[in-house]
């Protein structure tokens, strides 16, 4: 085969008090990275706290340059059926078209102008918010950008039926650090989501999270940090590539 493979596992853990530092869900991701400069993402992600339970699919079509061009999501809450959908962006005709299905909207199609540029699907899948990274220009050293992005879903943990929903957030690039986690010890690039440009996901604020990425063209998420009312850590327990 022409194409090389990237894939592992994420362990969530909690900082609550109830449940200090135990395993509270779970994320098995792959990057399959071909000739022509596409990626395919795909992951599959289970939450078990907060309730309800969280269970996601994703597959995230990404095409040269970080051009985003599809992602369907299927989505699972509390062991029910949430809702299923598929995203398209339109680079010629500047849209992006979402075709989505479930219990409590029916059947749905959207069409939105994109209005300009942006960055990318926001997918949820904590890998993805490693490789979006890959948007900051590190040459020009520590500095802060917004990342524009269109998510499935507008709430922190992904848990409602696919719709198209437009986020704006801070994305800080710290610093090269080293990190040791349980997959091994990674020359990692040190990076800070920062919800304050508005009414925050969802009409909530996203707690700041900090998130160490390898340093390479790989981008692989190794070790994340959210304070706030979260309290989560995400560390990369697997790793093979």
């Amino acid at each position: 085969m022409q194409h090389r493979t990237v894939s592992g596992k994420i362990r969530y853990t909690s900082k609550k008090p109830h449940i200090m530092e135990q395993e509270r869900g779970r994320e098995w991701f792959s990057f399959t990275h071909h000739g022509d400069g596409r990626t395919i993402m795909r992951a599959r992600c289970e939450i078990e706290e907060p309730d309800p339970k969280v269970l996601r699919d994703i597959v995230y079509g990404i095409g040269p340059d970080m051009v985003p061009e599809h992602l369907h999501v299927h989505l699972t809450v509390g062991d029910a059926f949430m809702g299923s959908g598929w995203m398209r962006h339109d680079a010629a005709a500047g849209v992006i078209e979402c075709e989505s299905f479930g219990p409590s909207i029916g059947r749905v199609s959207q069409r939105v102008a994109v209005g300009g540029h942006f960055d990318g699907f926001g997918t949820h899948p904590i890998a993805g918010d490693g490789f979006m990274t890959r948007v900051m220009d590190v040459s020009k050293g520590p500095h802060r950008r917004n990342v524009r992005c269109f998510l499935p879903s507008p709430d922190h943990r992904g848990a409602t039926p696919p719709l198209i929903a437009e986020v704006l957030i801070g994305l800080e690039y710290v610093g090269e650090e080293e990190k040791t986690v349980e997959a091994g010890t990674f020359a990692c690039r040190h990076y800070r989501y920062i919800d304050d440009l508005g009414p925050g996901m969802g009409g909530n604020t996203h707690p700041t999270y900090d998130m160490w990425v390898t340093a390479d063209a790989d981008s692989v998420f190794v070790y994340g940090a959210i304070d706030g009312g979260m309290l989560a850590r995400y560390e990369l327990v697997e790793l093979e590539r």
